[in-house]
């Protein structure tokens, strides 16, 4: 892949293009945005680029477009991973930290990943390109502890480095952080294209229209369910039958409706795990859960949509009567209120709490209304 290649992220790649261009570019970067829009291709090649021995311009209008030659030492080296003054940080990194054997992978990203493998690398200089590139995953989960730790570097940098912090989250980020830093915006993926990317993956046309909308504009999240589905994970079959069971359920069955989601959602994790083995058991396990509650959020949405202005483009429009029998259940404002709940349940995932535990506490939120009968 190439810059000219990122996805739908034009305004981004003209930013770091101008900068480019006039020989200004920044020390540090946040690249802010959804998650599964970009941000880290865009990282990579931004990289392979800054670390490039022979940087290709090409005419694009009045401008030039730089990117990789692709040639180089240093970017045959890039390419197969092994570039001394590349370096990826991300908090699975811990295992590897000097007291991190044998320890698990944290919801942050701890101090100690940061201090020895970012804080530790940036002091030394280059030894192939004239700069060394850092590029920091899941930055919003740095803690203040490593944040703090990081603002050394971020107010006095070598003149070598380039450090880029990929966050989903920007309030998350200390106010002394998001200020040393550039700030580019990665907007989400339209529809359309995501569809056009998974028909290309081998899906059909109703998967390819579900997984769009469901994923808000990431083509990250709509490829890798497009993964899970061509790997027989069957979550559109299993979503369709949730979304089935939730619309007619009654108080007495949520308890055994939870149990469900909580064997689809240990089945789907199974799945990811063989997909995505470089990935902790337990982030793939949040990951899983995680996508279910949205399937529940989805439906919610469609329903709160569907009292106002109908069914009309939908998440769920496959299941326009499961809709309709949740927004006759629901008024507008108690499908709101159910929707905080089940994005609490995000947030409980998030802080490993037991899974178990958080589908039992959705489900019987989800029962209790004033217009449910038991």
């Amino acid at each position: 892949m190439s810059l000219k290649e990122i996805f739908c992220q034009d305004k981004a790649i003209s930013v770091l293009q101008r900068a480019f261009a006039a020989g200004r570019m920044s020390h540090a970067y946040i690249f802010a945005g959804p998650e599964g829009v970009g941000k880290f291709k865009t990282a990579r090649e931004w990289a392979r680029l800054l670390l490039c021995k022979n940087a290709s311009k090409e005419k694009n209008g009045t401008d030039e477009f730089a990117d990789s030659c692709g040639l180089c030492q240093s970017c045959l080296l890039f390419e197969t991973g092994s570039h001394p003054d590349f370096n990826h940080i991300y908090k699975e990194l811990r295992e590897f930290t000097r007291d991190g054997k044998g320890k698990k992978t944290p919801v942050d990203l701890p101090i100690d990943v940061i201090r020895e493998f970012l804080i530790d690398k940036v002091s030394t200089k280059p030894t192939m390109s004239a700069m060394k590139v850092f590029i920091v995953s899941e930055a919003e989960k740095l803690n203040a502890a490593s944040q703090n730790c990081l603002l050394k570097v971020l107010e006095e940098p070598p003149e070598y480095g380039c450090i880029i912090l990929l966050c989903t989250r920007l309030k998350d980020l200390l106010p002394t952080t998001r200020s040393r830093c550039q700030i580019i915006h990665f907007a989400p993926i339209a529809e359309i294209r995501i569809i056009e990317q998974l028909k290309k993956a081998g899906l059909e046309q109703k998967r390819c229209e579900y997984f769009a909308r469901l994923a808000e504009g990431s083509l990250g999240w709509a490829c890798q369910w497009g993964r899970l589905e061509l790997a027989d994970a069957n979550l559109y079959q299993a979503k369709r039958q949730l979304l089935d069971a939730i619309s007619k359920y009654r108080y007495p069955d949520a308890l055994d409706l939870a149990q469900r989601f909580l064997a689809q959602s240990q089945r789907l994790a199974s799945v990811w795990a063989k997909l995505d083995a470089s990935t902790s058991v337990t982030d793939i396990n949040r990951r899983a859960a995680k996508t279910l509650v949205r399937v529940v959020i989805s439906a919610l949405r469609d329903a709160m949509k569907s009292n106002v202005t109908g069914t009309e483009k939908i998440v769920n429009f496959d299941q326009a009567e499961q809709i309709k029998n949740l927004a006759s259940r629901f008024g507008t404002e108690k499908a709101g209120e159910k929707i905080i709940d089940a994005c609490r349940s995000m947030l409980w995932i998030d802080s490993s709490v037991n899974e178990k535990l958080i589908f039992d506490q959705l489900l019987l939120n989800l029962a209790v209304s004033d217009t449910i009968s038991s």
